[in-house]
C-alpha cells in the first residue's frame, strides 16, 4: 500500500486558507449571529428540532414536506433552547460553509487552478448573504456533502470505492433536500462514462451503475423503513414525495419576478464561471473542468425546473459556479484583482442585503417585545401567521402538527398538505389556544381562510396595541379566560 507524505509546506498553505475563509465568513455573517429571526425556514427548522428532541416525529407531529435529514441536523441544536440553541445551529450553518470553501478550493486545484482557489472559496461565502444563505438555509448543509461527494469523484483513481461513496454522500445530500438530485445524476453519468473510457466493458458499468444507484437510495430507503416500522410509513411517502405534486404554482407574474431577481443575483458569478479561457493543464486537469462545467449546468438544470424561484434557490448553484470561476481568476489577465474587486464589492453588497432584511423582518429587540407580550408558558399558541419560533421562545405547546403557517394560509397550499385546511382550522380552535398571532396579510393569502380564523376570534380579545416586527404588525388575540403576562416595568 502507497504512502502519501504530505509536504510540510503543502500543510502549512492550508492553514492560512482555513483562517481567511473562517475571518470571511465571520466577518459576512455577524450581524446575524445570535439573531432568533434570521429567515422563516430556518426558525420552523430548529422549532421542529426542538420539538423532536421532546420525542416528536417528522410529517406526524410536526409536519413539513422536507426529507429526515434536514430535521435530524436541527435535532441536536433543538436539545438546547433559545438562545443557545439558536447559536448552535448556526455556528454549525458556519462551520459548514468554512468546510464547504475549503472544499471549492481543493477543487480548484484539482482542475489547475490553485491560483484562484482561495478566491473562489471566498466568493461562496459571500454570495450567500445575497440569497437568504447566511443562516441554516438547507443548500448550506447539503452544500457541503455535495463539495464532497465532487472531491471524492475528482480523487477517484481507478477503484470503484470513492466513486460509491461519492454517490452515499449524494444520497445524504438528498435526505436534505431532494432538490440535489440533479447534480446527483449528473455525477453518476460521470462516474458511468469514466467507467466506460477506462475499461471498455458493458457488464463493468452496468455493475458500477447498480452499486451508484443503491448508495444514492440507502439513506432515504433507511429513513422510510424507520418510519415504516413505526408504524408511519404512509406520512413519509405522502409527505416527502406527494404532497410537493399537490401544490399550486405561483402566479406567473410573480414568479418571474423571482426568477429575474435570481438572474441578476447570480449573473456576475456565472460570467466569471463561464468566461474561463481554454484549459492548459494536462489532461487530468481538463477531465476536471469539464466535469466542473457539467456540475454548473446541472445545478442551473436543477434551479430552472422548480418554478418558484425564491432566492435560496440559487445556492445550490452557487457551489459549483465558485469553483468554475477560480478558472478566471487563476487564468485571466488580472483575474486576480479584478476578483479581490468582485469580492469587496459582494461583501458590501451583502451587508447591505443583510441590513435590508434586517429592517424587513424584523430585529431582535422587536422579537422579544413580542414574546414579552405573549408571555412564556404554560398555555397553547396558536400562531396564524408569523414566526415559528414564537412556539420555543415562549414556550407555549403548539395545538396543530402545521406549525409553518403558510401550509395553512397560503392559496397555493391548498389541498397539498394531506388534510381540509378549513377543517384544520375548526379543530386548533375547538381546542382553545390561549393565545393567537394574527400578522398583517400575506402575499398569496387564502382570504376565505383568513375569514375564518377571524370568525374564530369573536370568542377572544383582542390586546389594546398591535406589536411591530420589521415591515409587519401583529395583533394578540387572548382566550377570554386567560390571563395577560404582567408589564415589564
Amino acid at each position: 500500500m502507497r504512502t502519501i507524505v504530505k509536504s510540510p509546506a503543502a500543510t502549512a498553505m492550508r492553514v492560512p486558507a482555513l483562517a481567511w475563509l473562517l475571518l470571511t465568513a465571520l466577518a459576512a455573517r455577524a450581524v446575524t449571529l445570535g439573531n432568533p429571526i434570521v429567515g422563516v425556514d430556518e426558525e420552523f427548522y430548529y422549532t421542529a428540532g426542538r420539538m423532536m428532541a421532546g420525542g416528536a416525529w417528522p410529517y406526524v407531529d410536526v409536519w413539513d414536506r422536507k426529507p429526515l435529514g434536514l430535521f435530524l441536523v436541527y435535532w441536536l441544536p433543538g436539545h438546547w433552547p433559545p438562545p443557545l440553541g439558536i447559536w448552535l445551529y448556526q455556528f454549525l450553518a458556519l462551520a459548514a460553509v468554512v468546510a464547504t470553501a475549503l472544499l471549492i478550493g481543493r477543487i480548484a486545484t484539482r482542475a489547475g487552478w490553485h491560483r484562484g482557489a482561495l478566491l473562489a472559496g471566498i466568493f461562496y461565502l459571500l454570495w450567500l448573504n445575497l440569497a437568504d444563505g447566511q443562516g441554516g438555509q438547507s443548500p448550506v448543509f447539503y452544500n457541503l456533502l455535495m463539495a464532497g461527494a465532487a472531491t471524492m469523484i475528482l480523487d477517484r483513481g481507478r477503484g470503484w470505492r470513492r466513486a460509491v461513496l461519492a454517490m452515499l454522500l449524494v444520497g445524504l445530500a438528498l435526505q436534505i433536500k431532494y432538490a440535489a438530485v440533479f447534480e446527483g445524476m449528473a455525477f453518476g453519468l460521470w462516474l458511468l462514462a469514466d467507467e466506460w473510457r477506462r475499461e471498455r466493458r458493458i457488464e463493468a458499468v452496468l455493475m458500477l451503475g447498480a452499486l451508484l444507484v443503491t448508495a444514492a437510495l440507502v439513506p432515504t430507503i433507511a429513513a422510510w423503513l424507520a418510519f415504516l416500522a413505526a408504524g408511519h410509513g404512509d406520512a413519509f411517502v405522502y409527505a416527502n414525495f406527494v404532497s410537493i405534486t399537490q401544490r399550486r404554482a405561483d402566479p406567473i407574474g410573480e414568479a418571474i419576478g423571482n426568477l429575474l431577481t435570481d438572474t441578476l443575483l447570480l449573473a456576475p458569478l456565472l460570467a466569471m464561471a463561464i468566461a474561463v479561457p481554454r484549459h492548459p493543464g494536462d489532461g487530468v486537469e481538463r477531465q476536471a473542468a469539464l466535469f466542473l462545467r457539467l456540475w454548473l449546468a446541472a445545478a442551473v438544470l436543477g434551479f430552472l425546473t422548480f418554478g418558484s424561484w425564491f432566492n435560496h434557490y440559487t445556492l445550490p448553484v452557487m457551489l459549483p459556479a465558485a469553483c468554475c470561476a477560480a478558472g478566471f481568476v487563476a487564468h485571466r489577465r488580472r483575474g486576480r484583482a479584478i476578483g479581490v474587486i468582485v469580492a469587496a464589492v459582494v461583501f458590501v453588497a451583502g451587508q447591505i442585503v443583510l441590513q435590508a432584511e434586517r429592517r424587513t423582518r424584523g430585529t431582535p429587540a422587536q422579537f422579544q417585545r413580542t414574546v414579552a407580550a405573549i408571555g412564556k408558558g404554560p398555555g397553547t399558541l396558536y400562531v396564524y401567521n408569523g414566526s415559528t419560533m414564537l412556539y420555543t421562545a415562549t414556550g407555549r405547546r403548539p395545538v396543530t402538527a402545521y406549525l409553518f403557517p403558510t401550509h395553512l394560509m397560503l392559496a397555493r397550499e391548498a389541498g397539498a398538505v394531506g388534510i381540509d385546511q378549513p377543517a384544520e382550522i375548526d379543530r386548533i380552535f375547538a381546542r382553545r389556544p390561549d393565545v393567537v398571532v394574527m400578522q398583517t396579510v400575506e402575499d398569496g393569502e387564502d382570504l376565505a381562510q383568513r375569514e375564518r380564523v377571524e370568525r374564530h376570534l369573536l370568542a377572544y380579545r383582542a390586546d389594546a396595541t398591535t406589536l411591530p416586527l420589521g415591515n409587519k404588525r401583529f395583533t394578540l388575540y387572548r382566550a377570554k379566560s386567560s390571563t395577560p403576562p404582567p408589564v415589564a416595568r
